[in-house]
């Protein structure tokens, strides 16, 4: 595994849109000031030539254009960390146009993102081998002031720190509108963990530990992939058998029959061989159905395997969220309703 150095003081920021871009509110406003704060905390940006395009269907622009802005930002020597402007609904379709045999041969820089880029960070990571963050997009930096999942992930970029520790409250709803572009998280619930061990509740009073290599990211993007020419999970997993895998997942758009048949789907593809734990983000679209909840929904599945299942994490679309850094070798731990995620770069 591949990990990009550490971001120093005066380095380069560039900001690809291989899904959609900042042209629209509240997007634009928060950008632009997210912009500022990079450079005031001494980082040069450098907005790819999509940042503030919105001419593509689900993305900021045609999936030639957008792929061949992600390969160059990324070989571009001249940005040392990317950071893409948002989420959306198609870059799958620029995958064709991604070089990943350049990007796998090229020097590792950090990339972050989440949600529809989880068709970089997932595939960063197991084409070529090189680790990627799954972690807050652009148009985060910009609210005031950052919370700190924000300072987090700068930590994280800038080499002092690989430890993290979950956030006590989440935001169901946010504020976030085109008059109020660069409103905080809207932070009204209390974080609840929730363990299960070989299926049955843990108990909140007992330490659970597990430890692997970190994979996952939006479930909605991650079946897209499965049987295309760009699932290279199974070869990547038994590689790396001998540490285990863990797994970081959490749905956007997927009701929880969704995310019952995406479980049964990633099982049947061969996706939890060597299985280690489960870490699961709380679902945006988690309302029970139909006798089904979002807990049942994954254990179904999760819970075959006799391995540590945790749910409602600091993952995900419902932020805070923590920064992951996929490929790495992690040791997860909950102690209560506390989560530490300790990460090694090996």
């Amino acid at each position: 595994m591949k990990y990009p150095k550490s971001l120093q003081k005066g380095g380069s920021i560039g900001f690809p849109a291989p899904s959609f871009g900042c042209a629209t509110e509240p997007y634009y406003s928060a950008f632009q000031n997210g912009l500022k704060k990079w450079q005031k905390l001494g980082y040069k940006t450098n907005p790819g030539v999509n940042a503030y395009s919105n001419c593509g269907v689900g993305i900021s622009n045609t999936p030639q254009k957008c792929g061949a802005e992600l390969t160059e930002m990324y070989l571009d020597k001249d940005n040392d960390v990317l950071i893409s402007c948002g989420g959306g609904e198609l870059m799958c379709e620029i995958l064709d146009f991604v070089d990943f045999e350049a990007i796998k041969n090229a020097e590792p820089k950090w990339y972050v993102g989440y949600s529809d880029n989880t068709n970089m960070t997932y595939l960063l990571t197991t084409i070529c081998d090189t680790a990627g963050i799954y972690g807050p997009c652009a148009g985060a930096y910009g609210m005031e002031p950052w919370h700190e999942s924000l300072q987090d992930v700068l930590e994280l970029l800038k080499g002092e720190k690989n430890n993290f520790v979950g956030y006590e409250m989440w935001e169901k709803e946010s504020l976030k509108s085109e008059e109020n572009p660069l409103v905080p998280y809207n932070t009204t619930e209390s974080k609840v963990l929730k363990v299960f061990n070989q299926n049955q509740f843990w108990d909140k009073n007992r330490a659970i530990s597990m430890s692997g290599r970190i994979l996952g990211g939006c479930m909605d993007c991650l079946i897209n992939l499965i049987g295309t020419n760009y699932d290279r999970t199974t070869e990547f997993i038994e590689k790396y058998k001998e540490d285990g895998i863990l797994w970081f997942i959490e749905a956007c758009e997927l009701n929880v029959f969704g995310i019952r048949r995406a479980m049964w789907q990633m099982e049947h593809a061969g996706w939890f061989q060597h299985v280690k734990g489960f870490v699961f983000g709380r679902p945006r679209n988690g309302e029970d159905m139909m006798g089904l909840d979002a807990y049942e929904a994954v254990l179904a599945v999760a819970g075959k395997y006799n391995v540590p299942v945790i749910m409602d994490a600091d993952v995900g679309h419902l932020p805070p969220m923590l920064p992951i850094v996929m490929g790495s070798l992690a040791e997860v731990s909950v102690q209560g309703n506390d989560m530490e995620v300790k990460m090694e770069f090996k």
